[in-house]
């Protein structure tokens, strides 16, 4: 895909870093939908009918602007069994260990500023203790495909035993 990481991002990785076939298959889905723009909108998607089995690893987050803020839009069923709460509708910045300065909120505002994705390989942090790692991808969607106003991640828990890219 030829993005790279973010050094002032942590567990920011470059896209060969991700291991996880679903957040691979994800961003190949972002990748041709975007063709020749910087980025797809969200109208140019439909990944319950073009890839249902990814979307239970799916996110959408609205981008909001002045001030930055990131709201979670839709939230797949996967995530939302392993996560410490039903966050959908919720605003970034209500969540205390999400909002700025943290490293997950930073990973939003850098997509939303640049326009760029960005992979991230961060540890665990929830109700379940057999998971280590997140694979996860943020990728940007904007309706003009310039400027972003959505985020679509995609994001798959791994287990301790899993394999290392």
């Amino acid at each position: 895909m030829g993005f790279g990481a973010v050094p002032d991002i942590p567990s920011a990785v470059a896209f060969d870093g991700i291991g996880s076939r679903i957040v691979r298959a994800g961003c190949d889905y972002w990748h041709g939908k975007r063709g020749a723009n910087a980025m797809p909108a969200r109208s140019d998607l439909d990944p319950l009918i073009e890839l249902p089995a990814l979307c239970p690893f799916m996110m959408l987050k609205d981008v909001q602007r002045s001030p930055l803020d990131f709201r979670y839009r839709l939230v797949g069923t996967r995530l939302r069994d392993h996560m410490n709460a039903d966050w959908k509708g919720k605003w970034m910045s209500e969540i205390e260990f999400q909002r700025a300065p943290n490293p997950i909120w930073r990973a939003h505002a850098y997509v939303a500023e640049t326009g760029l994705p960005i992979f991230l390989r961060p540890p665990y942090v929830g109700p379940h203790r057999d998971f280590l790692l997140i694979d996860a991808a943020i990728l940007p969607l904007g309706e003009n495909h310039r400027e972003v106003d959505m985020v679509m991640i995609f994001i798959e828990f791994l287990a301790q035993g899993a394999k290392q890219p």
